[in-house]
């Protein structure tokens, strides 16, 4: 079981989810992939999951919440006038889905301390429930130290497992922020980075996205990336 979150929202957690999602079915893995609180989404609409589903191929996808504002889950229920999500339900309902599969992906919504419910249940608190390490999605650009620092240290004091850190859109033309970030984020992570997708990625065939899978996930996720990104200065 593995929880994707991030330092905030449209950081490329559901390409990467989508990533290790293929990267596992390809090894034959019966692979799972639950959203619990999906927002800015009508009715109808496919969502993060239908993405999941395009890109990896993978088939068994659970949401278990939808509100059509663009806002935390939270705020999104209580805008909406719907109830709230309970989180220890969203545990429960997981570790169901995890009985008939090898891999459990539980992609978040925004980053690692959202709130879900007036309480200010997070993500976090889902992953200590079901003591399921955090892969954090990250950006390559400017200020990205300073919210990747704060999301670990965050799951420090929670005494929650980082699963590494992956720069969920890598640019094809970096700059010297993110040629350097490269580094730093690995300085930071107290490790080296757990991956690096290409910008665009989202937008591959099938075929295409799990080579960029392959290449742009470290051997921890079952992919080939080394730390190093190609960069044409």
């Amino acid at each position: 079981m593995l929880v994707v979150s991030g330092t905030g929202t449209e950081v490329g957690k559901t390409v990467v989810t989508a990533a290790v999602a293929a990267l596992a079915l390809a090894r034959g893995e019966r692979v799972a992939v639950v959203k619990p609180a999906q927002t800015g989404e009508q009715p109808g609409s496919t969502g993060d999951l239908g993405v999941v589903r395009r890109l990896s191929g993978v088939t068994r996808t659970v949401e278990l919440a939808r509100f059509p504002d663009p806002l935390s889950p939270e705020a999104a229920a209580r805008t909406a006038g719907q109830p709230p999500l309970d989180v220890a339900e969203v545990a429960v309902a997981v570790k169901q889905v995890a009985a008939s599969a090898d891999l459990v992906l539980v992609e978040g919504a925004g980053g690692l301390l959202v709130r879900y419910d007036p309480l200010g249940a997070t993500i976090a608190d889902l992953a200590a429930m079901l003591g399921a390490p955090v892969l954090v999605v990250v950006s390559a650009g400017l200020g990205t130290l300073n919210h990747t620092a704060l999301t670990l240290e965050a799951l420090s004091a929670r005494r929650l497992l980082p699963a590494g850190v992956v720069i969920g859109s890598w640019p094809s033309r970096p700059g010297l922020a993110e040629r350097a970030n490269l580094t730093d984020l690995a300085v930071i992570a107290g490790r080296p980075l757990a991956g690096a997708l290409p910008a665009g990625a989202g937008r591959l065939g099938r075929d295409a996205f799990l080579a960029a899978a392959r290449a742009g996930l470290g051997p921890e996720l079952g992919g080939s990336f080394r730390g190093q990104c190609a960069d044409p200065h």
